[in-house]
């Protein structure tokens, strides 16, 4: 292979590991699974129904390259609100259909936070049940949790 010829396959994986770690389009929360589009909570900030509360999740990577979710499994009621908030690290937070079968109104997933203090927040619509979570970048390291609605 000569030199121009490697040089112009350096600049295409170049080109195609930019585009894979975020240099391309954004791509829309996949609701398709599950969700009626008209039902899903608008996404930023949300305000609990009246008697609700927020839920405070942090997503932290720590000092030792820990990637978690702070609290891991919580507890919350319909019409609450849980606000994922970014400590460390780049996370998301996503409710995965095959991971909660039969179970209806999911999120699929939140926008990937990247600064520190971003957060998104999701409202509780779903009826009584433990509902499982994960990072996507982090779920094989243990960045997994659960959310019991009562």
């Amino acid at each position: 292979m000569t030199s121009r010829a490697r040089l112009a396959l350096l600049f295409s994986l170049v080109g195609i590991i930019a585009a894979a770690c975020g240099g391309g389009e954004k791509a829309a929360p996949d609701t398709t699974a599950t969700a009626d589009p008209a039902e899903l909570p608008a996404a930023g900030t949300q305000t609990p129904d009246e008697g609700g509360k927020v839920i405070a999740v942090e997503m932290v990577t720590d000092d030792k390259g820990n990637n978690r979710f702070i609290p891991r499994d919580f507890e919350a009621k319909k019409g609450d609100v849980i606000r994922f908030t970014l400590v460390q690290g780049v996370h998301n937070a996503h409710f995965l259909p095959d991971s909660n079968p039969g179970l209806q109104g999911l999120i699929a997933t939140t926008q990937l936070l990247q600064l520190p203090g971003q957060s998104e927040d999701i409202k509780v619509t779903w009826g009584p049940g433990t509902y499982y979570y994960q990072c996507d970048p982090h779920a094989l390291l243990g960045m997994i949790g659960h959310l019991t609605v009562k």
